[in-house]
Parts: C-alpha cells; structure tokens; sequence
C-alpha cells in the first residue's frame, strides 16, 4: 500500500489489492531537494530550526481539509528516541497544531518494540518489520485521527499505527505527512 496514484490518476494495483487502513492522506511535496535534505538535517543531525518550515508546508496543506478531532504524533521507539534525543513527527505535530489550532494528543500511542529502521529495508519487507509495533489504550470512538510523521514511503508504518487506532474505535485515520517518497 503505497498510497501513490498512477499516471491516470488512479489507485494503483497494489493498493487496490491491500487497501490502506487510513481512509486519507496529505502529503505537503514530494521527497526530494531541498524537502528531503531539511527533513535529513532535522532528522539526523538534530537541526530543529527546519521544524518550523516544514510544518509549516504542512499546515498549509491540511488547512484545506476538514479539521481532525485529534492530532497524534507517529510514536518512536524508545530505544530511537534515547540515541535521536527527540521524535521529529512530534515536533512537527506540536508545531502543526499550534499552527491549525487543533487538539494535540502526543501521549495516545505509544511505539511497543523497537524495529529496524523502515528506511534501511527493502519496500517488501516494511510491512513485516513493523507488524504489532504500537499500542494504544485510550477510547477513540468516533475520532477523526490525523496522524503526523516526516516522510511516506511504503505507507507501511502509517498503515499499521491506523489498525490500531481503528480498533480503539477511531472512525477515521488520516496521515498527515511533509514528504511523500513516489513510488518507482
């Protein structure tokens, strides 16, 4: 579930085939320069400052959309966040809610074991890497969700956090991300 459209504008076969489990996605740009190279920086080399630009990328395009119930960070294993020191989807969350002036719930879901990074894995191979990743115990029942993290590729990640979120009674799970890797 790549969450691409084709050349014609269509879903493509694989999606048809594997539905996502979150109904909508927002992708400001596409992941490429300068995009990916700020969303590097942030990432890798802790530069913050790129927080404010990127979200803000992004709250201009959800802008344009029905506004969520709630607006949830993509969690971070601990492991990750104690070598990273921060959670870039969480500072983007918390920017691009206080920019659309929407509810905020960093603490909802929670990253339940550490799993080798997405982007070090061949696209096949994501889906079963994050399977069972995260958890949630609170009531979601007839949420709209949005679901903030830095960059799309597969869709895998997002698409296991939204089962979650969905069988806590979320009505709706949309991704709200900066960047969307197109796929090949």
């Amino acid at each position: 579930m790549c969450a691409n459209l084709g050349e014609d504008g269509r879903v493509c076969g694989e999606c048809l085939v594997h539905p996502p489990r979150f109904s909508h996605l927002i992708a400001a740009v596409s992941y490429r320069f300068p995009v990916d190279a700020a969303i590097q920086r942030l990432k890798y080399g802790a530069e913050l400052t790129t927080v404010g630009p990127l979200a803000s990328l992004l709250a201009e395009r959800a802008a344009q959309e029905r506004r969520p119930d709630l607006v949830v960070a993509m969690p971070m294993a601990p492991q990750r966040l104690r070598e990273r020191g921060f959670n870039q989807a969480q500072e983007l969350a918390r920017a691009v809610a206080a920019h659309l002036r929407l509810n905020l719930a960093l603490d909802l879901c929670r990253r339940t074991r550490h799993t080798a990074p997405q982007a070090a894995l061949p696209w096949k191979e994501r889906r079963r890497n994050i399977s069972g990743a995260f958890a949630c115990e609170s009531d979601l029942t007839g949420a709209l969700v949005a679901v903030v993290d830095d960059v799309l590729t597969t869709g895998a990640t997002l698409n296991e956090l939204a089962a979650v979120l969905l069988s806590r009674g979320a009505a709706e799970v949309w991704g709200w991300v900066v960047a969307r890797t197109e796929k090949p």
